[in-house]
């Protein structure tokens, strides 16, 4: 279980567009790395569309968004595409990396249990540490919540 404070743990996965991403790509800028269950759901969309929205105000602070689900990159771009969205999406297919940021759990749904994403956020610091966790988030006004946050952390560091 990965904790405020903790080295976020690194990788590398495939694009929309097939490219490599990878955490070490956004050393020197604050990171929102967000898990997401699916593609083109209602809750994952709002997501993707309120963190592209809120992207201006996020990249005024130095920030960039993330999010990362199990969708094959072909997934990916078709999702940005339909939706207008402006983040980066990466494709966690084994969900090796979902795991590593305990966002993979036992879930019960209609009385039946499975494994899979639970809806988490990280925003990741400047020089890669956790610096503030959202667990199992609640979609609606999540993304001014992740701003909010990030200008309260930029206020402090100024001080």
């Amino acid at each position: 279980m990965v904790d405020v404070g903790d080295a976020a743990p690194l990788f590398c996965l495939p694009g929309a567009d097939e490219q490599e991403i990878c955490l070490k790509d956004y050393l020197g800028k604050w990171l929102v790395l967000y898990f997401y269950p699916k593609d083109n759901t209602s809750g994952c969309t709002r997501e993707a569309v309120d963190f592209t929205a809120a992207l201006p105000a996020l990249r005024e602070m130095g920030a960039e968004v993330l999010g990362i689900s199990r969708d094959s990159p072909a997934s990916h771009r078709r999702f940005r595409e339909k939706h207008g969205l402006g983040i980066a999406l990466a494709s966690d297919a084994d969900h090796l990396v979902t795991e590593a940021y305990a966002a993979w759990s036992l879930k019960k749904m209609y009385g039946r249990e499975s494994y899979g994403v639970v809806r988490s956020t990280f925003l990741i610091d400047q020089q890669g540490q956790i610096a503030h966790i959202w667990r199992k988030v609640s979609v609606k006004g999540h993304a001014e919540a992740v701003v909010k946050k990030l200008q309260e952390m930029e206020k402090e560091i100024k001080k």
